[in-house]
């Protein structure tokens, strides 16, 4: 089968290893020039470790390093640990979305739980955040270690009368995390990360036992490997002495390999290519085309030790193909995989600090110490030119005049405020906080805004380089290590497509800021408020209390309401009700009888006229004698009866206005008379028009 590719002479008789090794010396020839110095200088700083290459005066005598970059770095890892593990649960995982049983899910978070304890994840997390904040970026590598787990059990013997006991043994698959210094990581200069790299390599001194101990499971190939030679640049503490025994420097290279180099390191004959270009040659005779997918570089895996003994070569056995290797930098340089960690943003002001406190104990010597002149002419001979107490000075002469006692002045006092603005610049340039550099950072007065709007810079910060921990490290290492269990340890991980999220929260800082907005929202407001409690919950949330979680549940216990309680409420709820339906009942039926009585009493307004009219027009048309007289008293009788008829009336209407009493039953009120009595001439005693009065027609 033809290649896609020329296959280069010189690259066939490369062998792997020096192929491997010669990338990895290029590598470090890079990091040496570039980074070498520079990290050192951070981890001395860190560390309070003097060194002649750190003053900045031939003058300078004093060796003092200020503490405060190494408080920055603590102040940040500490938060970022906080953040992360404060919670217990640091890590969460999702099911499918149309996957409504979460058994799975929850027994895979569990299990990964136990497993990462009994490896200590956490410790090895902050080791790689302590190096991330010292140099700029923080490098795990995953390890798999086949390990023995013995679990105390018991057995019956002797036909069950007796129990033995002892251990079950079982031997499992645990994924480790193991930090890497930055000295001991190589990694393609041109590449931004671990993924986007041609190759990575963890290049460190390990113990003897432990290469030889792989060797004989089968691991590494069995071949003779010695000590190796001293190598300064790869120790971790460079200050210690070196020990040169039983150790043997192994390289460990994940990432892209030529194709030819790892199957002539894989043992391949030629034979069977031999074979494949016949049959190719065959297939492409009888006119098919030839489709080929294979790669001039494959992914391995290669392990060196001493530079240039093979003991590992295999391409990559993860079923995700991905490399064993999580890393994050602190603070993303563009377009540079090393990061920008704590110690180089305060750097600067560090070294000012240094400089000035160095600079006042050198002037302190000079001022506090006595120091004496002498007249080297007037001292006997042989005479030591030295102060102490209870010395005698032999002079010949007057002492006064031969000795002379001098100081160089006082030391300003400038230097003391130059020191405190110093240590505030290293907090600014870090974002470190202390109990003395909260309080005025922004404004320069410890008023409660200008301590929240500190502490709210402060956390953005901090926010940001938590999610950037997260995204790049934290959730790549639970992703590769439940792979890794899924491969490895199918038996207690099933297989299955979960997605891993970050259970972080806030740190301390940043819970203490909330604490104090929830306290000071809490104080608004009445303890009756149905959002009382809720606040309550939260501030306890947030603090880091031991009995957290018994607080938070007593609370929502004592808010579940009790059913006894509930049922009497309930009672007491329903009469009420059936009161107040009873009263309503009865105005009903009190606003239906004086809707009635209103009818009524129109009714009879509405008849009480037209009763009096036919009264009227009775007694009008009655007795009238004949003639002119006749048309005479016609007119008089009516004017009369229109009189009556409006006094009528106004009386009626009087009546129907007058407000009615309970004590005044509707059936005995009184009926208007409409009883017309006889018609008689006025002025007459047996003649005239009488209304109301009873008599006969």
């Amino acid at each position: 089968m033809s290649e896609i590719y020329e296959e280069d002479p010189l690259l066939i008789e490369e062998s792997i290893e020096d192929w491997v090794i010669t990338k990895c010396d290029d590598w470090r020839d890079h990091y040496e020039s570039n980074y070498s110095s520079r990290f050192d200088e951070y981890y001395r700083l860190w560390r309070g470790i003097w060194d002649p290459a750190d003053s900045e005066r031939a003058s300078e005598r004093s060796r003092i390093i200020s503490p405060a970059l190494q408080q920055a770095v603590e102040s940040n890892v500490a938060e970022l640990e906080e953040a992360t593990f404060g919670r217990g649960k640091w890590f969460d995982v999702s099911d499918n979305v149309g996957d409504t049983d979460r058994q799975d899910v929850m027994f895979l978070r569990n299990k990964l739980t136990e497993d990462f304890e009994d490896c200590k994840v956490r410790k090895a997390v902050a080791e790689c955040l302590i190096n991330s904040a010292v140099f700029g970026t923080g490098v795990g590598e995953i390890v798999i270690e086949e390990m023995k787990e013995m679990v105390p059990a018991t057995q019956p013997i002797m036909g069950g009368d007796l129990q033995a006991v002892g251990v079950n043994i079982q031997e499992r698959v645990k994924v480790k995390l193991k930090p890497v210094l930055p000295q001991n990581f190589l990694i393609d200069p041109v590449a931004t990360s671990v993924e986007d790299a041609m190759g990575v390599a963890v290049d460190e001194f390990v113990s003897l036992h432990q290469v030889e101990m792989l060797q004989e499971q089968g691991v590494y190939r069995d071949t003779y490997v010695g000590p190796a030679a001293t190598d300064t640049d790869l120790e971790p503490d460079q200050d210690l002495t070196i020990y040169n025994d039983d150790k043997v420097r192994l390289t460990k290279y994940y990432g892209l390999v030529p194709r030819v180099i790892l199957e002539e390191a894989l043992g391949e004959t030629d034979d069977e290519d031999a074979d494949q270009e016949e049959e190719t040659e065959t297939l492409l005779t009888e006119g098919e085309e030839e489709t080929t997918t294979e790669s001039k570089y494959v992914e391995a895996i290669v392990v060196v030790a001493n530079g240039g003994i093979l003991l590992k070569a295999e391409a990559n056995p993860f079923m995700m193909q991905d490399r064993p290797v999580v890393a994050f930098p602190w603070d993303v340089v563009p377009g540079r995989f090393w990061g920008r960690g704590v110690c180089e943003k305060g750097y600067n002001s560090q070294k000012a600090l240094d400089t000035e406190l160095r600079a006042r104990i050198d002037a302190l010597s000079l001022t506090i110490h006595p120091m004496m002149a002498m007249d080297a002419t007037r001292l006997p001979r042989g005479a030591k030119p030295e102060v102490r107490p209870g010395k005698i000075i032999l002079t010949s002469g007057d002492p006064r005049e031969v000795l002379q006692p001098f100081n160089f002045g006082q030391v300003s006092q400038i230097t003391f405020a130059q020191a405190s603005a110093l240590q505030q610049m290293v907090q600014q340039s870090t974002g470190a906080v202390d109990s003395a550099g909260i309080a005025g950072s922004v404004n320069g007065e410890a008023t409660a805004a200008g301590i929240s709007m500190s502490l709210g810079a402060i956390i953005k910060r901090h926010k940001r380089t938590l999610i950037n921990f997260q995204q790049s490290f934290l959730i790549p290492f639970v992703k590769k290590s439940a792979y890794r269990y899924m491969q490895f340890d199918p038996e207690n991980y099933p297989v299955a497509d979960y997605k891993f999220n970050a259970s972080s929260t806030l740190g301390i800082i940043a819970r203490e800021y909330e604490v104090t907005q929830l306290v000071q929202l809490l104080q608004t407001m009445q303890q009756d408020s149905p959002l009382y409690a809720t606040l309550v919950q939260s501030i306890i949330d947030n603090m880091n209390l031991s009995n957290r979680e018994d607080l938070i549940g007593a609370m929502q216990q004592a808010l579940e309401p009790n059913p006894q309680e509930q049922e009497a409420a309930s009672a007491v709820q329903q009469s009420q009700i059936a009161f107040q339906q009873s009263q309503t009942a009865a105005l009903n039926a009190q606003a239906k009888e004086s809707s009635a009585r209103a009818v009524k009493l129109a009714v009879e307004a509405d008849t009480v006229p037209r009763e009096v009219e036919i009264d009227l027009i009775n007694a009008v048309t009655r007795n009238l004698r004949e003639g002119d007289a006749e048309d005479k008293e016609f007119e008089r009788r009516i004017r009369v009866a229109d009189t009556l008829l409006k006094r009528r009336e106004i009386k009626s209407k009087e009546d129907a206005n007058r407000p009615r009493t309970d004590e005044t039953p509707s059936d005995n009120r009184e009926q208007p008379q409409t009883t017309t009595g006889p018609l008689r001439s006025v002025g007459t005693p047996d003649q005239g028009v009488n209304f109301g009065g009873a008599g006969q027609a």
